[in-house]
This record gives C-alpha cells, sequence and structure tokens, in this order.
C-alpha cells in the first residue's frame, strides 16, 4: 500500500528527475523478475535437477513471498521511514537476486526467490508513493502515466532480455542483471530522496497477518507438492490441508472479531469491490498461469530457442501496454463494464485459439495471438480497478489497495500452480489412454514397421513411447488452455454484479499493477 500524499511536492524542482529516474528504475527491476526467469526455465530445470513441475516453485514462491509481503508495506514504511525500508527493500532484492544466481540446488533456487519476493513486495508501492509525494495535483496524471509504463516494461523486455542472456551467457545472468540495476537505484535514492516522518503509534495486526501467511504458504504448498505425493495418501499433504484450513479460519474469527483486524471487513460490503476482488483473482491465474505454460511449449515441444521463444512471447507485453493506453482515453467515455467484457473476450478467443495448437503452429500465429491475449490484459487492468474503487470509501482505498493486489497475486501462484498439476496428471492419463491402442493387432504398425516404429522391436518401442509421449503432452496443454478458456468466459456474468458509478471516480488506476 502506497503513503501517497496530497502535499506539495517537498522535494526541490531540480531534484526531481533524479528521484523519478532512480524510482523508476527500482521498479522496472521488480517488473523484469516477474517474466525474465520464465524463459529461463528449462535451462534453470536442466542445472538443478528438477521435474516438470518443480520448476515452476522458482515462479511460484516469488509471486507468493510478494502477494504476503505487499499489505504491510505501508506499516513498515509509517514505522521505520519510507526511504530506508525503499533502501533495505533494494538492498535485499539485489542479495537475493545474486544467491539465485549462485543456486546449485532446487531448495537453494526456491529458497532464494522467497527471499527475493519477500524484500521486492515493497519496492512498487513505495516509489509510487514517492512518486506521488513529488509531484503536485495536476503533474501525478503524466507522473502515474510514466509509472504505469515503467510497470509494464517487465512482461515486455522480460521474455527478450532473460532469452539473450540465458542463450549467449548462462541463465545465471537473469539474476545478476538486477546488480547493476540495483545499485543505481539505491545510490540514487541515498543522494536524492529525503525520509519520511516516522509514525510511532503505527501498528500492525500481527496475529491476523500471520494467519493469513501460513494460510497462503499452507495451500500453496498443498497445490505444489499434492501431485507429486499422491495427494491425501500423503500425511504431508494431509497436514498442509489442515494448517492452511485451520489458519484461514482463526483468520476470519479474527477478522470479524477484532477491533482492528488485518482486513477490515467493511470493505466487503462494497458490492463492486467484494466483486473485484474475485476478478483480479480470475484474472490472476489466467494471466500468468498462460505465460508459465508457453515456456516449455516452445522450447520443448516446438524445439524453440531461448531467443526465439523470448522474441515470440514478447509482443503479449507491447499489447498490454497499447490497450492500456488507449483504455486510459475510453475510461469515462464507455460503460466500464464493456471495456471489461472486452478484455474477457479477446482472452477467451485467444485461449480458444490455443486450443488448436500442434507443435507446427507458425510464428505468426504465436505472436499474433500473444498479442491479443496482452490486449485483453489491458482492457482489464485499468477498468477493473476503477470500478474496484470507485464506490470505495476514500479511507478505506489503502486497505483495498493491499487486498486487491494480494488477490491478483495469489490467483497468479494458484493458477501456476494448478496448470502445472494438470499439465503432469493429464500427460500419464493421455500417455495410458494412447498406448492402449499400440497392440500387435493394430493395423497401423504393419505398415510403419519400415519406418522403425514397430512394437515389435526395443528401439521401436522406445521411438513409439517418446511419439505418444509428445501427443500425450500436446493434449495435456490444450487441456489446459480450454480451462483458461472457461474460466475467462465463466467470469462474464460477474459483470452483472458491478454497478456502474454515478460519477467519474478519481482513482490512481496504477494500483492495479502493484
Amino acid at each position: 500500500m502506497s503513503n501517497a500524499t496530497t502535499a506539495s511536492p517537498s522535494a526541490p524542482v531540480a531534484n526531481r528527475g533524479a528521484i523519478t529516474a532512480c524510482v523508476i528504475l527500482s521498479v522496472i527491476m521488480q517488473a523484469l523478475d516477474t517474466t525474465i526467469a520464465n524463459v529461463a526455465l528449462p535451462h534453470i530445470q536442466g542445472d538443478v535437477s528438477a521435474s516438470a513441475d518443480q520448476i515452476n516453485w522458482v515462479l511460484t514462491s516469488y509471486i507468493v513471498a510478494a502477494a504476503i509481503m505487499t499489505p504491510p508495506s505501508g506499516f513498515l514504511s509509517a514505522k521505520f521511514g519510507r526511504k530506508r525500508v525503499l533502501l533495505v527493500a533494494i538492498a535485499g532484492f539485489v542479495a537475493a537476486s545474486v544467491l539465485c544466481g549462485l543456486s546449485e540446488s532446487l531448495i537453494q533456487i526456491v529458497g532464494f526467490r522467497l527471499l527475493q519476493g519477500l524484500f521486492g513486495a515493497s519496492l512498487v508501492p513505495l516509489s509510487q508513493g514517492i512518486l506521488l509525494d513529488i509531484y503536485n495535483v495536476e503533474e501525478r496524471g503524466r507522473a502515474m502515466a510514466l509509472f504505469g509504463v515503467s510497470v509494464m516494461v517487465g512482461p515486455v523486455l522480460g521474455p527478450v532480455i532473460g532469452g539473450w542472456l540465458t542463450d549467449n551467457i548462462s541463465w545465471r545472468w537473469v539474476f545478476y542483471i538486477n546488480v547493476p540495476i540495483g545499485a543505481l537505484a539505491f545510490f540514487g535514492i541515498v543522494v536524492y530522496v529525503t525520509e519520511t516522518k516516522l509514525d510511532a503509534l503505527a501498528k500492525l495486526d500481527w496475529f491476523g497477518f500471520g494467519m493469513l501467511s501460513i494460510a497462503i504458504a499452507g495451500l500453496q504448498l498443498f497445490l505444489d507438492r499434492g501431485e507429486q505425493l499422491d495427494w491425501f495418501y500423503s500425511s504431508e499433504i494431509i497436514i498442509e490441508a489442515l494448517v492452511c484450513v485451520s489458519a484461514f479460519y482463526l483468520f476470519l474469527v479474527h477478522m470479524f472479531t477484532a477491533e482492528r483486524s488485518f482486513v477490515n471487513p467493511r470493505l466487503f460490503m462494497d458490492q463492486n469491490f467484494a466483486v473485484s476482488i474475485l476478478f483480479i483473482f480470475i484474472v490472476g491465474v489466467t494471466y500468468l498461469a498462460s505465460l508459465a505454460l508457453m515456456t516449455p511449449y516452445l522450447q520443448t515441444l516446438m524445439g524453440y530457442p531461448v531467443v526465439t521463444a523470448g522474441i515470440v512471447m514478447g509482443p503479449r507485453g507491447l499489447g498490454t501496454m497499447f490497450c492500456m493506453f488507449l483504455v486510459g482515453r475510453l475510461i469515462g467515455k464507455v460503460d466500464t463494464r464493456w471495456l471489461l467484457f472486452i478484455g474477457l473476450a479477446l482472452t477467451a478467443w485467444a485461449m480458444y485459439d490455443m486450443t488448436g495448437w500442434t507443435p507446427d503452429v507458425s510464428q505468426w500465429t504465436l505472436i499474433s495471438v500473444g498479442f491479443v491475449q496482452g490486449a485483453g490484459l489491458g482492457f482489464l487492468f485499468v477498468p477493473l480497478t476503477t470500478i474496484a474503487f470507485a464506490t470505495l470509501p476514500a479511507q478505506m482505498r489503502g486497505e483495498g489497495t493491499g487486498l486487491y493486489n494480494l488477490s491478483r497475486n495469489i490467483g497468479s501462484s494458484v493458477g501456476i500452480s494448478v496448470v502445472s498439476m494438470l499439465i503432469t496428471e493429464n500427460t500419464q492419463v493421455n500417455h495410458a489412454n494412447i498406448a492402449a491402442y499400440v497392440t500387435p493387432f493394430n493395423r497401423y504398425f504393419d505398415l510403419t514397421a519400415a519406418q522403425g516404429v514397430s512394437p515389435f522391436t526395443a528401439v521401436g518401442r522406445a521411438s513409439l513411447d517418446g511419439m505418444i509421449t509428445t501427443q500425450a503432452t500436446i493434449i495435456a496443454y490444450i487441456d489446459d488452455f480450454k480451462l483458461l478458456m472457461l474460466m475467462s468466459i465463466f467470469a462474464m456474468p460477474l459483470l452483472m454484479l458491478l454497478r456502474k458509478p454515478k460519477a467519474p471516480p478519481a482513482v490512481d488506476h496504477s494500483v492495479a499493477m502493484e
């Protein structure tokens, strides 16, 4: 949650450019790490000896840690000073990045990605707060536009830069690249940014925060480990499920009975906000889960070099950026619910097209469909934030922002875990179903025996098994794309629950990207 104020700029005008550049650098550094590691995942998987579902812990651990630590950022800055907290966050993020690059095992890189997420969670909201403080009311629109662009640079440049670094140097450099960026941001903030006043009375509901954090961590472990340990046949999975449910129950009871809880239950009395929380959860699932699917699809099934995969995925971010600018001009002129409908329709269409993909799909199709999917996200982010906070009382927007972004991050981590689990499980099921047709009585093998795929020889059986596994994996991906398409379609009825605001609200649209 950002500590925005409405005061006039406190810093000298001459320093505003330098301050803006420094905080924007910290935002770009954090935004890059949401996508830059995606294209490097197959290479990381090989080096740390991880399975296809385990390697996605590198993504989910970062997102979960960031989700947990984003809401308390406002409390930390009030208690210890915004500049001090921001410097610690940058230093910790860079140090964790170096440790990620030095990792030699799956446990190490997942642990250090957790640290990255914990430190990086404060970078975006605190940087946003600084920009809001140093620009007056008339100039804030321009400042927030620049802020929004810097956040969206990550999805655009992340896959391209990550692909080039991985192919030409090493996957470890997708983490080392944070060192020079972080150093520039750190020293610039030390020199130019002034400290805020401390609030000795600032308090945090530690019990509520702790229970929610445990519930989120338990849910993530349950989803990530369930497939590997055969779900409820494992005592570990049963314990994780019980911990998750128990912690969430205690959190809910505390939220409705405590005098001042971590999450204000009155937030959910606002219908627009309550529906938007569910909406942004679905958006988180569909967007980052599809990104996690595309990387292994391009590199493993289609055999794309890592640089090519990054370039092909880049236009997705361009579609988002272009439509965010377009939607910014349409807000207030077009009913927000229609903009959301267009966003869901574009997302659903992109996923529908992907259900017909095979490894022979053309690069143009990959780029154009990715652009359309990114455009759908652009039509969702800004309007959804606008309508979520349109009817929420101003004094509750700070807490609402934290909860809103928490829901998006949880959706992203849950989505990645679920689609990864389904890929593994459905590949096994599809393999068994297809293999059932491989029998000595299938006349097809009489025609293909001369090509070395006869089930009557060891080489032929190995070749057949590889072909069956490939086909089973393709079908598993199609099932995942179909699931994401259906989620986008089923979200459409939620639009009828949203109320049109009576007047255009003065809302900071960038909160959707914190």
